[in-house]
């Protein structure tokens, strides 16, 4: 029923978390729905919040909504098909459908990651060259920058999602993943896998490996110059500023990182632990970020406060 001797294929079939017994379909689609909403909220709550609060119109938190904004555009791109397959036992995608999922799947990935190295940069301004920062830092130094992370990956992933196209399939349309991504789909083809692969996975490297080597450099300057100060409450004052962007960082990379390393060691997964962990460090990031964001970041957090805190005068009143 899912195969098929010719090159056309019309729609792929995808497995989701292979070997999950029916039983627990309707656990696991409740639970992706939750996440979904968490994700949807909580970053559509960051952007309408920096959005009206005045005071919040400054580089970090523009920043922030950008990433807000490739979480909650990620989550809606992946979640509601899985959902559906386990709720409603649509397991279905078209074919064009399919490709545009991949290409939302890695565009959006490549601009987290770029908008990632925004924010290193952002934070080794402030803190190597403060007297500077609201000069060279702007809005709009961070609106262009912002921008340009936006821009940039569309043309090659374009490219990705072309060479992709050109490959022949002639056995299988099953999608062993909650998704369609580049290495899902790119293994059902029948010739040039490889050459196609290869190609995927230097930009893919170039887009992980260039924000991060950034980031881990800005950073090492940043802990070089906070230890050369005089007073310990200025350097946790000025290492506590940078407390929100390193756990996102390091949500972000650590996991992928490990997965890269692990397979460069040696070390194997089943399939459906693989897929457990890649699901994970792909949405769970973007429920925890608002949380981070909120209880982390001193503007965020006060703002918060006082809104919370007229509001129990004018119920108590």
């Amino acid at each position: 029923m899912f195969y098929t001797n010719v090159t056309r294929i019309k729609d792929f079939f995808i497995i989701g978390f292979p070997g999950l017994s029916p039983e627990y379909y309707g656990p696991v689609s409740a639970l992706l729905f939750v996440l979904f909403l968490a994700i949807a909220a909580g970053n559509i709550f960051i952007l309408v919040f920096v959005k009206c609060e005045r005071s919040l119109h400054k580089p970090t938190y523009l920043i922030f909504c950008h990433l807000a904004l490739t979480d909650v555009a990620f989550g809606t791109v992946t979640l509601p098909k899985i959902i559906s397959k386990y709720w409603f036992d649509d397991s279905f995608i078209s074919f064009p459908g399919c490709f545009a999922q991949m290409y939302f799947v890695h565009f959006l990935g490549a601009t987290h990651s770029f908008i990632l190295m925004v924010m290193a940069l952002d934070r080794f301004i402030a803190v190597c060259a403060p007297l500077h920062y609201a000069a060279l830092f702007t809005n709009t130094t961070v609106t262009v920058l912002c921008g340009i992370s936006w821009v940039m990956p569309i043309s090659w992933m374009v490219g990705v999602v072309l060479d992709a196209l050109t490959l022949p399939f002639c056995n299988s349309n099953i999608i062993v993943q909650c998704y369609c991504d580049h290495i899902a789909i790119t293994s059902l083809g029948c010739e040039r896998v490889q050459e196609v692969y290869a190609v995927a996975f230097g930009l893919a490297m170039f887009t992980l490996l260039v924000p991060l080597a950034f980031i881990i450099v800005s950073y090492f300057v940043i802990i070089v110059v906070v230890m050369r100060m005089s007073s310990s409450e200025g350097r946790f004052r000025t290492l506590s500023t940078c407390t929100p962007q390193l756990l996102i960082t390091f949500l972000y990379y650590m996991p992928r990182c490990f997965m890269y390393l692990a397979n460069y060691m040696g070390f194997t997964f089943s399939l459906s632990v693989r897929i457990v962990i890649v699901m994970l460090y792909s949405l769970l990031p973007a429920a925890v970020n608002p949380i981070i964001y909120c209880f982390k970041t001193k503007d965020i957090k006060e703002n918060l406060r006082k809104k919370l805190f007229i509001r129990k005068i004018n119920i108590s009143i």
